[in-house]
C-alpha cells in the first residue's frame, strides 16, 4: 500500500496488495475500524466532509478499476452504501478527489481523455437533497463535467394535435446544424412507419422504470396508460454534437424538466380554440373514439395549465402554421439570419497521465501532471477553473474551462496562460 498524499481532507490511497493501511491504523484510528478494507482491491481516495467520510474507488476490473463509493458517518461510526444515481464513468486506472463548495466532490480521472477526465460526485447539491426525501436514503450523484455553458435546450409543449411536432419539423429542415431532437423513450408499441431511435426509442416497460430508478431520466410520465420520458443522455447527446436540442414534451414533464438543473427556454404551443384542436385530433385518425376522448381530456387540462401558470416562458397560438412558425423563429432570433453553428469543444490535451497531482484553491484546481524530482519544476501544469460551473445531476455540469500554464511564472496568481483553453 502507499499513500500518494493528503491534503485538504482528501487522503488517496493505492490497496493493490490488499493490506490495511499504516495510516489508517495510526492517524485515523479512531474513526476507522481496524481491517476497513482489508478485502477491497484497488485504487481509492478517502474524502472527509464534516461527519462523512467518502471512500471512492473499487476493485479490480482487468486493467482498469471501477468507481464504487461508500460512506462512512463518524457520529454513528457506521457503513452505508449510498444510492447511486446518474450515469457514473466508465472504469480507469485511477483517479483524484477534490472537494468544491461542500456540495459536490470533483473527480479527475486518471489516463483519461479531455472529454471524459473531470466527472462530480454531488453529495449535498437541490438535487440529491430532494432525491433522499424522495428515496429516504442517502443518495449520491454522477455528472459529467463539460466545458463550456453550451446552447440552451428549448422545451415544446402543447396538448396533441396543436401542431407542434409539424412546427418542430420545420424549424429542424430549415435549420439542420443548429438544432437536434431529443428522442423520447415510450413503453408503447411502435406506430405504423415509426423508426425505433427516431421517432422514438421504444422499450419494454420494465427496463424504463430501472432507468428511472437509477436516475437516468430527465423527466418522465404516464400517458394514456404508457409510460414516456426524456433520458439525460438524450439530450446530451446533442448538445455535445454542439447542436441546440429540442425537447418536445407534455406540461407534466415540462415542470420536471423547470424543476431540474437543466436550464432551458420554454415554449407553450396553443389552439386557436377547444373545437379547432378536436377538429385537428378526429382528422388524424389514428384513434379509437376512447382514446380521442381521452386526449380531449388531458388536452383541456393542459391548455388550462399552460396558460394559467409561470412554468412557460413563451405562448404561441397556432391558428396559422406558417405565422405561428414565424414568431417561434422570431422567439429564437432566428428571423432573417442565416443558420447559427455552435464551437464544439477543443481537444488539444492529450491523455491525462496517471502520475498527476492535484490542490483546489478557490474553486481553481491546480492540475500538475507527473511527479517532480527533486529542484525541477513539473512539465506540465493546468488550471481547470470550476469558478463559474452551473447545472449538474441529472445532467452535465457544465461551465468549466481548463489552461495551461507558466510553470516558471511567479505564485498562482502570476500564471501566464500558454495557450487558449484545452478542456
Amino acid at each position: 500500500m502507499e499513500a500518494s498524499h493528503v491534503e485538504a481532507g482528501i487522503l488517496e490511497l493505492d490497496f493493490s496488495m490488499g493490506e490495511v493501511p499504516e495510516i489508517f491504523q495510526n492517524g485515523l484510528q479512531g474513526i476507522f475500524p481496524v481491517g476497513l478494507d482489508s478485502e477491497s482491491r484497488g485504487y481509492q481516495t478517502v474524502t472527509i466532509l464534516g461527519e462523512k467520510i467518502f471512500v471512492i474507488g473499487g476493485s479490480d476490473e482487468g486493467s482498469n478499476l471501477s468507481i464504487g463509493i461508500r460512506i462512512f458517518d463518524k457520529s454513528t461510526r457506521k457503513w452505508d452504501v449510498p444510492t447511486v444515481l446518474g450515469t457514473k464513468p466508465t472504469p480507469s486506472k485511477g483517479h483524484s478527489a477534490v472537494i468544491l463548495n461542500k456540495e459536490r466532490i470533483l473527480i479527475i480521472k486518471r489516463d483519461s481523455s479531455p472529454d471524459d477526465c473531470v466527472w462530480f460526485i454531488e453529495v449535498d447539491t437541490p438535487f440529491v437533497r430532494e432525491q433522499k426525501k424522495i428515496l429516504k436514503t442517502e443518495v449520491v450523484a454522477w455528472s459529467k463535467g463539460v466545458k463550456g455553458e453550451g446552447p440552451k435546450p428549448i422545451v415544446i409543449s402543447g396538448p396533441s394535435g396543436v401542431g407542434k411536432g409539424t412546427l418542430i419539423s420545420k424549424l429542424m429542415k430549415e435549420f439542420p446544424s443548429t438544432f437536434g431532437f431529443s428522442v423520447s423513450h415510450t413503453t408503447r408499441a411502435p406506430r405504423e412507419k415509426e423508426e425505433d431511435g427516431v421517432h422514438y426509442h421504444f422499450t419494454e416497460r420494465s427496463m424504463m422504470e430501472t432507468a428511472i430508478r437509477e436516475g437516468k431520466f430527465l423527466e418522465f410520465a404516464s400517458v394514456h396508460g404508457n409510460l414516456y420520458g426524456t433520458s439525460i443522455e438524450a439530450v446530451e447527446v446533442v448538445t455535445e454534437a454542439g447542436k441546440r436540442c429540442i425537447l418536445d414534451i407534455d406540461v407534466q414533464g415540462a415542470r420536471l424538466v423547470r424543476a431540474s438543473s437543466l436550464e432551458a427556454i420554454f415554449i407553450f404551443i396553443c389552439p386557436p380554440s377547444f373545437e379547432e384542436l378536436e377538429k385537428r385530433l378526429r382528422a388524424r385518425g389514428t384513434e379509437t373514439e376512447e382514446q380521442v376522448q381521452k386526449r380531449l381530456r388531458n388536452a383541456k387540462a393542459e391548455i388550462e395549465q399552460g396558460k394559467s401558470s409561470d412554468l412557460f416562458d413563451h405562448i404561441l397560438i397556432n391558428d396559422d402554421l406558417e405565422a405561428c412558425y414565424e414568431k417561434l423563429k422570431k422567439l429564437l432570433g432566428l428571423d432573417g439570419f442565416m443558420e447559427v453553428t455552435y464551437p464544439s469543444s477543443p481537444k488539444t490535451m492529450e491523455l491525462l497521465p496517471i502520475d498527476h497531482l492535484v490542490s483546489e484553491m478557490d474553486q481553481k484546481v491546480l492540475i500538475q501532471c507527473g511527479i517532480p524530482e527533486l529542484g525541477k519544476t513539473s512539465k506540465s501544469l493546468f488550471i481547470l477553473d470550476a469558478s463559474a460551473i452551473k447545472g449538474g445531476a441529472p445532467g452535465r455540469t457544465r461551465g468549466l474551462n481548463m489552461y495551461a500554464i507558466d510553470p516558471f511564472a511567479d505564485g498562482l496568481n502570476g500564471l501566464k496562460q500558454l495557450q487558449n483553453p484545452v478542456y
